[in-house]
């Protein structure tokens, strides 16, 4: 016996408003769709689209302007986790209804910022969770050595590190030199311009340096790693790897989290060093300082606390920008602009969660006196 794969509409016995919808919903059953359809009640509230077994665009595309007439917001459409994506990319082009005025409410303020707050739980929940699964995986690799893939980790650390070293140090010597020469414009007036030593190494090595890294990274590391990983999921490479049966946070996460925890450290390093010799350009240029004086002085007042404080900082920081970075990717949703809005989250999520960290860490060791 032939089974019936004919489009069918129920409605719901409790909710007279919402529909459920079964069968195949297709380009060849487009015509049986049309005529299941004219049965649509006319106060809808919803479409549980969950039980069709086949859909393409055609389908949804029907499914969508009956959605649409009814003026159904996205909670009132439920379709198969699989059919998701097919729908996500039909929705950008079928919705030609106008884009509502944004209300600038009061209660909309209200209602925007609560949205906000809810995101933002959900965002650090994620991380967390994500974080845990990635320490679980970390762990793994000592009991199964084999797992660990050396070859995409030195790609990453040349990629993340070396390829960023011109860049930071650049930055980091324009940024020592301005603290300089901003010290010494202030100082000068009461005649302790000696002391630009001092503010710039205690500048450099507890905060900008490590800052200046992260913030550099944030953009331009992180940004790669959602883009990357997103652009892999758009093409389900992602869901090929685990039909393999390989894991993609053995082969995309861990490679990229220990390539930053290895080279951040080294970048925030270097990142001191150029700072400093941007003091002594503008002590040697603008104080009339020989850097031999200059350097003299730095060894009398610099205090190793000081860089320990900065570097400790640098680990932690891999990992927001990592962390962040892979996460955001992982969730792309199939489409260009998914990708796009993945990547600029991801920017701005790591640059806003280095500061709020990098300032809480600074309060923290001054409370401790260190």
């Amino acid at each position: 016996m032939t089974p019936n794969h004919s489009p069918r509409l129920e409605q719901d016995a409790h909710d007279p408003g919402l529909i459920h919808l079964s069968g195949h919903w297709t380009l060849k059953t487009a015509l049986a769709a049309a005529e299941v359809l004219r049965d649509v009640p006319e106060k809808l509230t919803g479409i549980d689209a969950t039980a069709i077994e086949q859909l393409d665009s055609a389908g949804v595309l029907q499914v969508l302007r009956v959605a649409h007439r009814a003026d159904l917001g996205e909670h009132a459409l439920h379709f198969r986790p699989d059919h998701q994506a097919l729908v996500c990319t039909i929705e950008e082009v079928a919705d030609d209804r106008p884009k509502p005025k944004r209300d600038f409410g009061v209660l909309a303020a209200l209602e925007r910022l609560g949205v906000s707050v809810h995101t933002t739980g959900h965002n650090i929940k994620a991380l967390c969770s994500f974080l845990g699964e990635n320490l679980v995986k970390a762990a793994r690799l000592f009991k199964e050595p084999r797992r660990f893939r050396l070859t995409a980790t030195v790609h990453q650390m040349e990629q993340v590190g070396l390829d960023a070293v011109p860049l930071v140090a650049l930055l980091s010597y324009l940024v020592g030199a301005v603290i300089a020469f901003l010290g010494s414009t202030i100082l000068r007036d009461f005649g302790a311009e000696i002391y630009v030593v001092e503010l710039v190494n205690i500048a450099f090595l507890r905060e900008f340096a490590v800052l200046l890294t992260a913030i550099v990274l944030a953009g331009r590391t992180a940004s790669a790693f959602t883009a990357q990983i997103g652009a892999m999921k758009a093409r389900e490479e992602i869901d090929a790897m685990r039909t393999l049966g390989l894991d993609p946070i053995d082969l995309l996460v861990l490679p990229r989290l220990l390539a930053l925890l290895v080279t951040l450290p080294l970048l925030t390093f270097i990142a001191m060093a150029a700072g400093l010799a941007g003091g002594i350009t503008v002590g040697a240029f603008d104080l009339d300082i020989p850097p031999q004086m200059y350097i003299a002085r730095m060894h009398e007042t610099m205090e190793v606390r000081h860089m320990l404080v900065g570097l400790s900082k640098a680990p932690v920081f891999a990992l927001v920008i990592g962390l962040i970075g892979c996460l955001e990717g992982l969730k792309v949703e199939g489409t260009a602009q998914s990708v796009g809005e993945r990547t600029t989250s991801s920017v701005v999520q790591t640059i806003s969660l280095v500061i709020i960290i990098d300032a809480f860490a600074a309060l923290w060791f001054m409370h401790m006196d260190w």
